[in-house]
């Protein structure tokens, strides 16, 4: 049998995608054991706390094993597949237990690696040049003698021998994770390995025991069922929702939010966007409430900027920011996440028609980059969309001011003297009110009503 030298094999370790993170979840793998890949063909996507991103591998050759299965949560420095970049041995023999389960090497073991540009952003894994420390070789001894086998056990267990249970390097992190001693467990693998199949059979619940017979005059009560049949659904928190949870209840309890409403006829506002569609510098972008009401909050910014700062804890000081990074929630099947217009308020209205069509387009594909994310100033969140008339949005963490824009609905309103049918809306603008008081939020919120009530002020005040 042909056997793969230490020297050969590239283990590819997760790498951080996205700025600090420490873990990510395995959604796909796209190749598998004897597959050929090459430098920087995607192997897998993997989801993070901010977005799901898809990792090249950093080098050419073919696959050895698949650390992890999908729907696996790895820590970042882990690896996560091994690759033989000399070509190796078919993939039946890739799947031989000493010599593909090498066992993983924590992050800060790695020595510093040079010579390659990073292929993703935050992500600085490159061809390692390292070596691992070669296994102490024992006289050969005959298959299936106590020899063999204590030798085996060595090089699963990563000494020359010992007693301990045979078990791949996954499958003892598996036993660790679900608390499994691996000395209880009944192997069912070649040359008595434990494999992930006895782990999770050592687990399972025992049967029940028989329920005791009822007498027949005495009838059992009724189960109560839901109107589905199912009671629960114990859904894990993680990735984007996870991250979410945990920035929403360090903002609510970190910054102290005030929220103000105003109630405003946007009925001019509607006219222009059925103007503007018509217009040839804007053919082919998407024209819509949002677009108009993210120009105005970019005015109002612009004429009252100390709204657009942070709050420095550790030095006790405001940071006004003299760019605005528009934020703009999104609900995508992984959650709630805020991608970012950078420098919105250099845009023109077609270029900020542009950047919210793209904005909301990879959104929707959940294909948002990490870095999208990062760097906001302020953000609308559009509860609208949902026939909602407004509500109090939470900060987002590192901002003072967030807007929600409430459904536009046709309204008896008083216009110049009698009740009309106007189109109205509710907004909302809630602010961090340690360095937002309550007249900059009222000039903020009543200069983006006074915009949407008269749209040529866009012209006038910008």
């Amino acid at each position: 049998m042909t056997t793969m030298t230490d020297a050969s094999v590239r283990e590819f370790k997760m790498p951080d995608v996205g700025e600090g993170l420490t873990e990510a979840e395995i959604l796909k793998w796209y190749v598998q054991p004897g597959d050929t890949v090459t430098d920087g063909q995607v192997v897998c996507e993997v989801e993070t706390a901010k977005a799901a991103v898809e990792l090249p591998i950093p080098y050419d050759g073919v696959v050895r094993e698949l650390h992890f299965p999908e729907g696996t949560t790895v820590d970042v420095g882990t690896s996560i597949i091994a690759v033989d970049v000399a070509g190796g041995a078919p993939a039946a023999e890739a799947s031989a237990p000493v010599e593909t389960v090498p066992a993983p090497t924590p992050a800060s073991d790695e020595p510093k690696q040079e010579g390659r540009k990073p292929v993703l952003v935050g992500y600085g894994v490159a061809e390692s040049s390292t070596r691992r420390r070669p296994r102490k070789t024992a006289p050969a001894a005959a298959a299936g003698t106590p020899q063999a086998a204590t030798a085996l056990q060595g090089e699963l267990n990563g000494h020359g021998g010992g007693t301990r249970p045979l078990a791949k390097p996954p499958v003892r992190k598996l036993a660790k994770d679900l608390g499994v001693d691996l000395a209880t467990v009944t192997p069912s693998g070649p040359d008595g390995i434990i494999t992930r199949e006895d782990v999770h059979a050592a687990v399972a619940p025992a049967p029940a025991p028989a329920a005791p017979t009822v007498p027949a005059a005495v009838e059992a009560p009724a189960p109560v069922v839901s109107y589905d049949g199912v009671r629960e659904t114990r859904i894990p928190v993680k990735g984007v929702r996870k991250a979410t949870a945990l920035a929403m209840v360090g903002s609510a309890f970190t910054a102290p939010h005030v929220t103000e409403f105003v109630t405003v006829d946007v009925t001019r506002t509607m006219k222009l966007i059925e103007e503007l569609k018509q217009d040839k510098d804007l053919q082919g972008l998407r024209v819509n409430p949002l677009l108009l009401i993210a120009k105005a909050l970019l005015v109002a910014i612009k004429r009252n900027p100390d709204i657009n700062a942070s709050w420095d804890e550790a030095n006790q000081e405001i940071v006004r920011k003299h760019y605005v990074n528009l934020g703009i929630a999104a609900a995508t099947p992984r959650g709630l996440i805020v991608p970012n217009i950078k420098d919105a308020h250099d845009k023109t209205l077609p270029q900020l028609a542009e950047a919210l069509g793209e904005l909301v387009a990879t959104a929707r594909e959940g294909k948002t980059s990490p870095a999208a994310m990062q760097g906001g100033t302020v953000t609308i969140t559009n509860v609208g969309v949902f026939g909602v008339d407004t509500g109090t949005p939470i900060l987002n963490p590192g901002e003072s001011a967030i807007l929600a824009v409430g459904a536009i609905k046709l309204q008896p309103w008083v216009h110049k003297g009698k009740v009309k049918p106007r189109q109205v809306t509710t907004l909302a603008l809630s602010f961090d009110h340690r360095l937002v008081d309550g007249e900059l939020g009222s000039k903020v919120l009543a200069d983006v009503a006074a915009i949407l009530e008269q749209p040529k002020r866009l012209i006038t005040w910008a």
